[in-house]
């Protein structure tokens, strides 16, 4: 993997919470913090934005993708409303996560709680070419499902 210079600056809220980290050396994402004043409950059905205490600045062609945790997910039903959620290059507000809690149970968010995954990705910009026909394909206009289960 091949290694990627970002600036980070902590926000007030942070104090005393380690910026996002690699969990094992081969993790794609780094795990978020949750960095709320005090225990946040997220009832079912509920959903709340959830602060990082971080902003970051991107280099230009690359996006932060903001993915949910995939224990929180199975074991509470909580997971990013968003999924996946886009920082753009030019965004420095407060990275923010949207957490839903699809479970039976009231979940409740501790500070410090790691709470979702950022994951930098390169991002190509497109321009349109706009054609009377477009190029044949075995697929054509099969719409969902039609590549079978």
């Amino acid at each position: 993997m091949g290694s990627l210079h970002i600036q980070v600056k902590r926000l007030r809220n942070s104090d005393g919470l380690d910026l996002p980290a690699y969990a094992t050396s081969f993790s794609a994402g780094m795990d978020l913090l949750a960095a709320t004043d005090g225990p946040l409950s997220i009832g079912p059905g509920e959903r709340a934005l959830v602060a990082t205490g971080i902003a970051i600045a991107l280099p230009p062609s690359y996006e932060a993708q903001i993915r949910p945790r995939s224990g929180l997910a199975l074991r509470h039903g909580v997971t990013v409303l968003n999924a996946i959620g886009t920082i753009d290059a030019d965004y420095r507000g407060e990275i923010g996560v949207i957490l839903i809690n699809h479970g039976g149970k009231k979940f409740i968010i501790e500070r410090g709680m790691r709470i979702a995954q950022i994951v930098f990705s390169k991002v190509h910009l497109a321009d349109w070419e706009e054609v009377a026909q477009l190029p044949v394909s075995t697929r054509a206009q099969g719409g969902f499902g039609s590549t079978g289960l």
